[in-house]
C-alpha cells in the first residue's frame, strides 16, 4: 500500500532578492519591494510530504517524530530568524527566491531520507498566504 505522509513547520527569513549580475535599476524595476537593499522578511509555511510503500511490520511509511526531527535540523534551526542572504550558506551564490528556497530544502530533506525506501518528496513552501512554490525534483 502506498500512502503520502506529511509535517509542517514555519519558520521566518528575511532575505532580498537581487541579481549581482544586474545594475541596481534592472534589479529595482525586476524584483519591486523585494530588492529593497535592507531586506524584507516572511513567515514561511512548509509542508514536507513523503509517499511511498507501508512497512508491514511497523505499520509506518516513516516515523513522523524522525521525519519532524530532519526538518527542525535541516531548516528550522539554520533558517529561522537569519537573513537567507548573510546568515546561511546555502544562498551566499544563490537568490532566495521562494522558488529557490524550496529546492534547497527539497535537496537537504532528500539527502536524510533511507535510499533504500525508494521514496518520494515534495516540498511546499508558503511564502504568503497566497504565494507558493511545489518542488518534488523534477
Amino acid at each position: 500500500m502506498r500512502v503520502t505522509i506529511g509535517r509542517k513547520a514555519h519558520f521566518n527569513a528575511a532575505h532580498r532578492l537581487y541579481n549581482p549580475n544586474w545594475t541596481d535599476e534592472q534589479n529595482a524595476a525586476f524584483y519591486g519591494k523585494c530588492n529593497l537593499p535592507n531586506y524584507h522578511g516572511h513567515n514561511y509555511k512548509l509542508e514536507v510530504k513523503v509517499k511511498g510503500e507501508v512497512d508491514q511490520e511497523t505499520g509506518y511509511l516513516l516515523d513522523l517524530k524522525w521525519l519532524s526531527q530532519i526538518i527542525k535540523e535541516e531548516v528550522e534551526e539554520p533558517f529561522d530568524h537569519r537573513n537567507l542572504n548573510l546568515d546561511t550558506p546555502e544562498f551566499r551564490n544563490l537568490i532566495p527566491s521562494a522558488e529557490n528556497i524550496a529546492g534547497v530544502i527539497w535537496r537537504k530533506i532528500q539527502a536524510r531520507l533511507p535510499k533504500e525506501k525508494n521514496l518520494d518528496l515534495m516540498i511546499v513552501l508558503y511564502e504568503t498566504e497566497r504565494n507558493f512554490v511545489e518542488y518534488s525534483g523534477e
